[in-house]
């Protein structure tokens, strides 16, 4: 055991992390050159391409010093906050902890949230500023920026460029000599956390497990004590990016994949414990909760009759992804489709995508929402999560919103912008520091559903791209909301509706209806479209109708002969009126997540 070490790399999106991990693969032989390729552990295209971690991966690596063989255990974890709670899993599997960060950019709003994730953990941090080969590297500023921010000592942080291999050497000597290795009790019973798991169409659902205690052996039983399921040990392997080994035995303060033939990804939870059937451990690893949806939105196929191909794509995805939840739905402008939940707004892209790329299906996604909680006069609380659900207004005694806390950095200069852009989103200062003389660190309590629309695109455009952007769930509080209906010809259109606070809700519907009046086309009879707030309407535009020219053959002559064939054209237009449907372009439904 004393030759183990598992450790992670986190860090900000984009400071480097899969290519620092793709360098410490190579430095320690474990893929052949030829073989190797540009973030191989990524095994998502959309992953490539993005240049983003979303599925954390694992790599049991081999590495000599002094004549001594030593067995890093690499766990890379994701670096968006959507994917936080697989980090706080992986980081409870490690003992050690390498914070990336850039050398031209510093320190992150998510390097922060992370680190803060490692040091409950008790985890040996390691400062590795990465990129030192570009022209704007900094590395002293870095060092001081990480020690004002974070409080860490970085007289011996390690300089690498994981792009030309410069200081990987020294970094693997770094992690030996400095994280420790595992403990744990080899004869105790059975004790595992699973702390990622995936499903692969050979051999079932796969748990990736950390051995706190025990060993796990094939052909052994083990119990996983959420679900409270027995299951038998089929195989055991060593996690590899392109061949993993296979073993007989997963040791204490080992890591491993373990295959039980599972056609579920719901049986091996992430953050789980595995245990021995037979001498099962009394307690279970703290910390376990099943991932809870943040976001919902309403996902529908453009072509109604793909509506069973959408729930098998949806079924096959969560083999995958154990953190989507999805109900069926209907709506009447739309169709049928499925309410999903997603863990944030990366997650709500990326699974759209997906199913779009992998399943070939061409989706329509409505306005993004979150849970409100609704206390009814009558004393019940409901949870709604679709504007459609909520009871009549006489009925409703308060509205509970969901809050975040957001930290913000961002440099000096954009500071009157960013202030701005937070109390328009409804934003409570909580504090604001300075950490340089050109950079702060804001931190606020937003209302959730002020940022899920487009907040982190305005913040990103406000400070030319150069603040970052960090958010945890902080909780409930009661806001003045109301549901803005959308009428077009009369109609009330649900997939438009939008729950929004009272004070903005008269500029929020002018807004909308003048963005549709642009996007509805014109029909033989006058369109109109209204926002309203219950029955009482706030706004209003009309599409004019398209018409003909029914005087264009009356050349003079008298004025009653045209006003004849005038009032007989009105006279067909209101029959068309009573009887017309107005059809809906997909760009409408967009429209919600367009107005400012």
């Amino acid at each position: 055991m004393e030759n183990i070490r598992n450790f992670s790399i986190i860090a900000h999106i984009d400071h480097g992390k899969s290519t620092l991990a793709d360098r410490l693969i190579q430095e320690c032989g474990a893929i052949e050159d030829r073989k190797m390729s540009e973030q191989v552990m990524d095994t998502m295209d959309i992953e490539k391409e993005r240049g983003i971690t979303i599925k954390a991966q694992s790599v049991r690596l081999k590495y000599k010093k002094d004549g001594k063989e030593y067995v890093l255990n690499l766990i890379d974890t994701p670096g968006h906050v959507d994917f936080s709670y697989e980090v706080s899993r992986s980081l409870a599997s490690s003992e050690g902890a390498l914070l990336v960060v850039d050398a031209s950019q510093g320190v992150e709003a998510q390097t922060i949230a992370n680190v803060y994730i490692a040091l409950e953990n008790n985890l040996e941090l390691i400062p590795v500023i990465n990129k030192i080969d570009l022209p704007a590297a900094d590395p002293d500023r870095v060092k001081e920026d990480i020690e004002n921010t974070i409080g860490l000592d970085c007289t011996d942080a390690i300089e690498v460029s994981a792009k030309t291999g410069q200081g990987i050497k020294e970094l693997l000597d770094a992690i030996i000599e400095r994280i420790p290795a595992p403990k744990g009790d080899p004869k105790a019973p059975t004790k595992a956390l699973i702390y990622d798991s995936w499903f692969d169409s050979y051999l079932g659902a796969l748990a990736l497990v950390r051995v706190f205690d025990g060993e796990i052996k094939k052909g052994q039983e083990v119990l996983v004590m959420g679900t409270g399921k027995k299951h038998e040990v089929l195989d055991l392997m060593y996690p590899h990016p392109l061949n993993p080994q296979k073993t007989d035995a997963i040791k204490t303060g080992e890591i491993g994949i373990v295959v039980m033939g599972l056609k579920n990804i719901g049986d091996v939870q992430v953050g789980d414990t595995i245990t021995d059937a037979a001498n099962p451990t009394p307690e279970p690893i703290e910390g376990f909760e099943e991932a809870k949806p943040f976001v919902f939105a309403g996902l529908y196929p453009i072509d109604t009759d793909k509506f069973e191909d959408l729930r098998e794509a949806l079924d096959k995805l969560k083999l995958n992804d154990a953190s989507i939840v999805y109900e069926p739905e209907s709506s009447a402008a739309l169709g049928f489709g499925f309410r999903v939940g997603f863990l944030g707004l990366l997650h709500m892209e990326v699974v759209k995508e997906r199913l779009e790329r992998e399943f070939g299906l061409d989706l329509i996604a409505t306005a993004p929402t979150v849970t409100y909680k609704v206390k009814k006069s009558d004393g019940s609380e409901i949870e709604i999560q679709n504007p459609s659900e909520l009871p009549p207004p006489q009925e409703i005694e308060a509205i509970y919103e969901p809050y975040v806390k957001a930290t913000i950095i961002t440099p000096t200069e954009f500071l009157g912008n960013v202030l701005n852009l937070l109390s328009e989103k409804r934003g409570t200062q909580l504090r604001m520091d300075y950490i340089t003389q050109d950079r702060v660190m804001l931190e606020y309590e937003i209302p959730m559903n002020e940022i899920v629309m487009d907040f982190y695109d305005k913040l990103k455009t406000v400070t030319k791209g150069y603040a970052s952007f960090d958010y945890e769930p902080s909780g409930y509080k009661e806001g003045d909301l109301v549901k803005l209906d959308v009428r077009v010809a009369g109609e009330v259109v649900d997939a438009l509706s939008i729950i929004v606070p009272r004070e903005k809700a008269q500029y929020k519907g002018r807004e909308l209806v003048k963005k549709m009046k642009e996007l509805v086309p014109r029909q033989l009879f006058e369109v109109a479209i209204q926002a309203s707030i219950g029955n009482k309407i706030i706004a209003r535009e009309t599409v004019s109708a398209m018409r003909k020219n029914v005087t264009a053959k009356c050349y003079g002559g008298d004025i009653s002969r045209k006003r004849k064939l005038l009032e007989k054209q009105k006279a067909g237009k209101k029959r068309m009126k009573s009887i017309g449907k107005v059809q809906l372009p997909q760009e409408a439904f967009l429209s919600v997540l367009k107005i400012d």
